[in-house]
This record gives structure tokens, C-alpha cells and sequence, in this order.
């Protein structure tokens, strides 16, 4: 069976390398470009997979406020056409999305219980994107789901993977933090924003897990677990042992251009009860990439 795997480059496409079975064709950027139909269909007319899984994504949250149109192009339209294709081959769609998507609505809905801040987001629940970008990702969703009946369609969160470390992509949190906290006595990390961090490797091997179940539909997938940007940052230096001083604030005074969700931890027992195991804390998870990752220059 092959599979073509794009955005191979990144994080997460790194990382399915090692879980993928069979012939895995890569893609970089250069090989395939989501905003240009012909693209798509040159690419995927010469490799003729059985599974497609799509990693690439417009993801400058910031700057899609005002590049709306190249956000959608990349986020929706992209996967649509993807979409199409696999389901006019008889193949099958995997593509990533993100807990953005539930914007800054009350878990459950906006009639939610008083304790509704320890549930954690399903499935089923209404997302209503607050962003530009939550929006082109939810468009390219529904996309997909309307076209292509063969789909896993993965909402995650805060990825973070060690191909970061080798110069792939625009970095992750822990490696900020942990450039930072060589650089600076203290550090000011948003403290309400709630969500669960995911190390791609984790999120790499369930997903290769899941495409073998042959269980098609919408799935979060992140490790286990609830945090904050802040508690992350915490727990980070805490692991490799650098001393600097935390201060909290506040989305507000952060001031990023987008909005951003103020609690989108996923609840992952559909996926869970897919696979049959449960992903693993956030915590281990961390562990585990600090030993992974290139050693820590104190």
C-alpha cells in the first residue's frame, strides 16, 4: 500500500516516518503545494496512493487575520481538493486540524455547568471558530467530511516534536522556553489558556494506530491531561533543572493580534477506545522529548 505523505518536513511529518507502514512517498512544499490545484493533481496522479495524509497547513495565526485569503487557500481549499481526489480514487484522506476551531465558547455550550472548566471538549460539541485561522481550519474540516466519506479528519494541540531542534519548521514552545530561560531571569507566560501540549511523536504513532482500525470520522488526538501555557513553561524548566523566575499574565496583556481559546483541552475517548490504550500524560510526554531532543545547553 502507499501512502503519500505531505508536509514531511514539519514536526509531525518526521515523526509518521517512523510509524508509517508500507511504501511512504514523501512530499515537501516543493513537491505539492495545497494552493494550487494543478499541483495536487500532478503530484497524486503520479503516485496514485491508497492513503493520503496531509500535515501542511497555513499556521501564522497572527498574520491570517489579514491573509484571509491565502489562509483559506492553504487551510480549506487545499484539503478540499485533496478531498476530491481521494474520493474520486478510492483512497483515504487523514488530515490535521486544531483545538482552535472552539474558539472562546463555554465547553458544552454557552448554557454549561458551573464546574463546565473540567470538561474537556468532545467531539460532538459546537466549535465556533474566533479567529481567522480557526476558521479556515473548521472550513477545511467540514470540507472534507462533505467529500470524501473515507476521512479521519484529527483535531490536536500545541505540537511540539524534535525535528525542531534540526532546523524543521518554525520551532515549538518547549524549545522557546527553554532558549529563553538560558537567556532571561524571568519570563511572563500566559496563564489562562487552558489545552493539553502534544509531542508528535505520540501523536504520530496513534495516528498510524488509527488508520489501521479502518474507523473513519473526526477524532481528537492529544496527549492526556490539562494545563496551561504557563504550568508548561513551569514544568519544562522544572525537568531540566534551569531557575528562572515565572510571572503569569493574561491573554489580554499578551496582546496576540488573534483570538485565541481560552480552554480547548480535547477529549480523546473516542480515539482511545479506537485504538485501545490511552495516550500518555502530557507530562511523560515531555519527558520523553527532553531526552530526545539534542542535549540541553545550560
Amino acid at each position: 500500500m502507499t501512502t503519500a505523505l505531505i508536509g514531511v518536513t514539519g514536526q509531525l511529518g518526521t515523526d509518521l516516518l517512523n510509524f508509517l507502514p508500507g511504501d511512504v512517498v514523501p512530499a515537501s512544499h516543493s513537491e505539492i503545494e495545497l494552493s494550487d490545484s494543478n499541483s495536487i493533481e500532478s503530484f497524486l496522479n503520479r503516485v496514485q496512493p491508497k492513503t493520503v495524509i496531509n500535515t501542511a497547513a497555513y499556521n501564522l495565526v497572527d498574520k491570517a487575520e489579514e491573509a484571509v485569503d491565502e489562509a483559506m487557500a492553504v487551510n480549506a481549499l487545499g484539503p478540499a481538493r485533496l478531498a476530491r481526489w481521494c474520493q474520486r480514487n478510492g483512497a483515504t484522506l487523514v488530515h490535521f486540524s486544531t483545538d482552535y476551531v472552539f474558539g472562546n465558547r463555554e465547553p458544552h455550550g454557552d448554557n454549561a455547568p458551573a464546574d463546565s472548566a473540567t470538561q474537556s471538549r468532545r467531539e460532538t460539541d459546537l466549535a465556533v471558530p474566533s479567529s481567522v485561522y480557526a476558521a479556515s481550519k473548521f472550513a477545511g474540516e467540514n470540507l472534507i467530511r462533505a467529500i470524501c466519506p473515507s476521512h479521519f479528519v484529527i483535531r490536536t494541540c500545541g505540537l511540539y516534536g524534535v525535528a525542531a531542534t534540526k532546523g524543521a519548521g518554525k520551532g515549538n514552545f518547549v524549545e522557546t522556553m527553554l532558549r529563553l530561560g538560558r537567556e532571561r531571569d524571568e519570563l511572563s507566560v500566559v496563564n489562562d489558556q487552558h489545552c493539553t501540549p502534544t509531542a508528535t511523536r505520540d501523536l504520530a504513532q496513534a495516528t498510524a494506530e488509527l488508520i489501521e482500525t479502518g474507523e473513519f470520522g473526526l477524532y481528537h488526538v492529544t496527549n492526556s491531561g490539562a494545563t496551561s501555557w504557563y504550568e508548561l513553561a513551569g514544568e519544562i524548566f522544572r525537568q531540566v533543572g534551569i531557575n528562572v523566575r515565572l510571572r503569569p499574565i493574561t491573554t489580554a496583556e499578551f496582546g496576540a493580534k488573534a483570538s485565541r481559546p481560552a480552554y480547548s483541552v480535547l477529549n480523546c475517548q473516542k480515539l482511545e477506545a479506537a485504538i485501545g490504550r490511552p495516550m500518555p500524560t502530557w507530562q511523560s510526554a515531555l519527558s520523553q522529548y527532553l531526552v530526545d531532543r539534542k542535549p540541553v545547553e545550560l
